[in-house]
């Protein structure tokens, strides 16, 4: 029978532990300089990539279309042999997970990509609110995080250094819709000065919106006057007190900021309103498949959208004309959206930085992120996150309007695929 020892008793068999974990002490006590060191990039044997996105709840469809997006750009760097860090090739693996439409949700999944899944990057979730919160995790875990879905200046206006935005800010949006209209009012084909209804969602997404308008507004000399100016909640039900006060404002331009869902349904109220104005705009919102299925195409036609892409950009664009291409041969000859093509370009972006660095180091890929400047297929065609605007991409937008036959490019001129109309002809 073995009879254990006394327990002060050191025998010959138990020096070693007790010499261990002295030195293990004395190792704390000089800091941690015997502390584990992380493998160096060459010790990888894969790349790993984090991810959420919303695929079900209320964006669950755009959710999908940003999947699509990824899938599609990974298939390619996966097919050629992986990614080439530091000279060998590395297979690239996105675990992505479903946030559910939850801000609560996709922060909590971003914090187990991190520190329980150990990914070594982050793409970021889509919709502003989402975004806003999950990014927070990103920057206080010190994760390069490159974001294609949210556009909200303000996610970028922290003082954040690993957040990095490719959906240029609403702002703009807004501002662009104004230039095309400021063009038609000054061709005499709007009034001057002209009444504006302003509708906008209660969130830092349909601030910026307002604010792109508003300021437009206020430097035209006149021309505009803001008659109704008013904010709703995402994801309501009944927007008819608000339409009463547009239909009572007598606006003749009806500009709107909404998330697809609220479009539908708003847009649906407003028919049923028997509401027509001069120029109508929901913002990003109108050329989207969905909401002409929804809708039908008669009641969206001559509605204005400012869109970060269009598939029509493949007409100037040879990178995305070959990404057209590249979709439709992967998804059965269906053609995509923005959405996809700016999940796509998000992933094209975080590789990029990651093959210039040359290695997996967080803060190596981090900086080349901020450095970055690639041939894109967004307008414009260069594709960079300008640090003086907080990592967030500046591209230019383009106006599109819905017409019977398609959604054709208005505006910009130089890459126009037809010219707009206004006032709108359904108006009597």
């Amino acid at each position: 029978m073995h009879v254990a020892p006394p327990v002060n008793a050191m025998t010959r068999s138990s020096r070693p532990c007790h010499l261990l974990l002295a030195l293990v002490a004395l190792n704390a006590l000089l800091g941690g300089a015997c502390k584990p060191k992380s493998k160096p990039g060459g010790e990888h044997t894969e790349i790993l990539i984090g991810g959420t996105l919303p695929l079900t709840g209320a964006e669950a469809r755009i959710g999908g279309f940003y999947k699509e997006g990824y899938d599609l750009a990974l298939d390619e760097v996966n097919q050629a042999g992986g990614l080439e860090v530091g000279g060998k090739k590395l297979p690239v693996k996105l675990t992505l997970l479903d946030d559910t439409t939850n801000q609560d949700t996709a922060a909590s999944l971003a914090d187990k990509l991190i520190n329980s899944d150990k990914v070594d990057f982050l793409l970021g979730t889509y919709s502003t609110a989402l975004v806003q919160r999950q990014s927070t995790v990103a920057e206080q875990n010190k994760v390069p995080y490159l974001n294609g879905g949210g556009a909200a200046s303000e996610i970028h206006k922290r003082g954040y250094k690993w957040i990095f935005g490719a959906l240029a800010p609403v702002e703009l949006l807004g501002t662009t819709l104004m230039t095309w209209i400021d063009e038609q009012q000054k061709a005499g084909k709007l009034p001057k000065p002209a009444k504006i209804a302003v509708l906008w969602e209660n969130s830092s997404h349909g601030k910026d919106f307002r604010k792109g308008i508003s300021e437009f507004a206020a430097r035209s000399g006149g021309g505009y006057e803001i008659a109704v100016d008013e904010s709703f909640e995402l994801n309501a039900k009944d927007y008819s007190a608000l339409l009463n006060k547009v239909k009572a404002a007598g606006a003749d331009l009806f500009l709107a900021d909404a998330h697809l869902p609220d479009y539908i349904t708003m847009h649906r109220q407003y028919i049923d309103a028997g509401l027509c104005h001069k120029v109508v705009s929901y913002g990003a919102r109108g050329s989207e498949k969905a909401a002409i299925e929804a809708l039908g195409k008669d009641n969206v036609e001559y509605v204005l959208s400012g869109t970060w892409w269009s598939p029509l950009l493949a007409n100037t664009n040879p990178l995305a004309k070959k990404f057209v291409e590249a979709f439709k041969a992967k998804y059965g000859g269906r053609t995509p959206e923005w959405f996809q093509a700016l999940g796509y370009e998000s992933v094209r972006a975080l590789l990029a930085a990651i093959q210039q660095a040359g290695t997996l180091d967080r803060e190596a890929v981090r900086a080349k992120l901020a450095a970055l400047k690639m041939e894109s297929l967004v307008p414009g065609g260069t594709l960079d996150f300008p640090p003086d605007k907080g990592g967030q991409i500046q591209a230019p937008f383009v106006v599109q309007q819905n017409t019977a036959d398609g959604a054709p490019i208005i505006y910009p001129q130089s890459i126009a695929t037809a010219a707009g109309t206004a006032p709108n002809p359904r108006c009597k």
